[in-house]
């Protein structure tokens, strides 16, 4: 075990946002009191201890004095790897990893085209779909928190040129633009703003939801945490934000209110709740060898839409904005999990 957490910390110390390392533990003096040199210990500690990532140690506020039983509740990269492994194993998560596949397995959830960039050559007049909205969206089908992603207007082209253009930079898939609900839009124009929604199959196979976020950008074309957005937690019963919308970055304070368009983002009512509970409960069980799955889910005029399924769903989404560790229900499947497959 011991020379396994050193091997997770090398991975950590490789995978290093060096200048997002600098920003952090800056602000973690000037909040703490505490020396550079005491939070290096500490954080090193703490890594090894929990099985966390050196920023995650900023992030989970480890530094901010949290008591032992509080941060063995979190559950960090390490565990994550782990769990997720055991719950969508390589085998089966290639449906999820590769969008291409997603569309194929899962477009009955889809309010929007999604053609790949050799059934675009195989038939060219498909390119008129994708071309039909203001503008579209290009991707690199194994992309991942928003990056091979691209959104162009559709008056610079025409079926042939979109093409070309897949070919020219590497895109790999093609997507209609999708027109969110307008409570969203109001809410933040820049990016379609899509619904995460946390599922797990139990040991009876049935489906748990593990939480509930939405996630919110700010003047970026994506809405992903990892680009500097917001993501709030959703409660369950309502489908209302119960509260503030965090970042992660620990030098910016939660917002009760949008940053940029002034609208309110603690008691926003997410359009076509139940719509959405129900499309991830269906898409969770539609292939059940990948048991534990984050669903992004935009929400249209005409109902919720499936984005895509992520295997390796993101932890801070998930605990960050209620400001608590939910490793213990993880935990918990994982053990019965193994109780049924000894």
């Amino acid at each position: 075990m011991k020379i396994k957490r050193l091997l997770y910390l090398a991975y950590y110390f490789k995978n290093l946002d060096t200048a997002k390392f600098k920003k952090f533990i800056d602000a973690a003096v000037v909040k703490t009191g505490k020396s550079k040199g005491w939070l290096y210990f500490e954080l090193l500690g703490n890594s090894l201890t929990y099985n966390i990532s050196i920023l995650e140690y900023f992030l989970f506020g480890f530094h901010r004095g949290k008591t032992r039983s509080e941060k063995e509740t979190y559950a960090g990269t390490g565990f994550m790897y782990e769990y997720q492994k055991v719950m969508n194993p390589p085998h089966a998560r290639t449906i999820l990893d590769d969008k291409r596949l997603f569309y194929k397995k899962y477009n009955r959830f889809f309010k929007h085209h999604v053609f790949s960039l050799n059934e675009l050559v195989s038939n060219p007049e498909l390119g008129s779909k994708i071309l039909d909205q203001e503008q579209f969206v290009l991707k690199e089908s194994k992309g991942k928190c928003g990056l091979g992603t691209a959104f162009f207007k559709s008056r610079d082209f025409r079926p042939n040129s979109l093409i070309q253009k897949m070919q020219t930079e590497g895109f790999d898939l093609a997507e209609t633009y999708i027109q969110q609900h307008e409570a969203l839009s109001r809410l933040s124009p820049s990016g379609v703003n899509t619904v995460r929604i946390f599922t797990q199959l139990n040991s009876q196979d049935e489906v748990e939801i593990l939480g509930c976020r939405q996630r919110i950008s700010v003047d970026s074309p994506l809405d992903n945490l990892a680009a500097g957005n917001l993501a709030a937690p959703i409660d369950e019963q309502t489908g209302v934000i119960n509260g503030p919308g965090i970042y992660s970055d620990i030098t910016k304070a939660p917002a009760e209110i949008h940053p940029i368009t002034g609208v309110p983002i603690t008691g926003f009512q997410i359009p076509f709740w139940q719509e959405c509970l129900k499309l991830a409960k269906d898409a969770a069980v539609a292939h059940p060898q990948n048991r534990s799955v984050g669903w992004d889910i935009v929400v249209t005029e005409s109902g919720p839409g499936l984005i895509e399924g992520n295997h390796d769903w993101c932890k801070l989404v998930w605990q960050l904005p209620i400001n608590k560790g939910l490793k213990p229900i993880l935990e918990k499947h994982l053990s019965e999990w193994h109780s049924v497959n000894r």
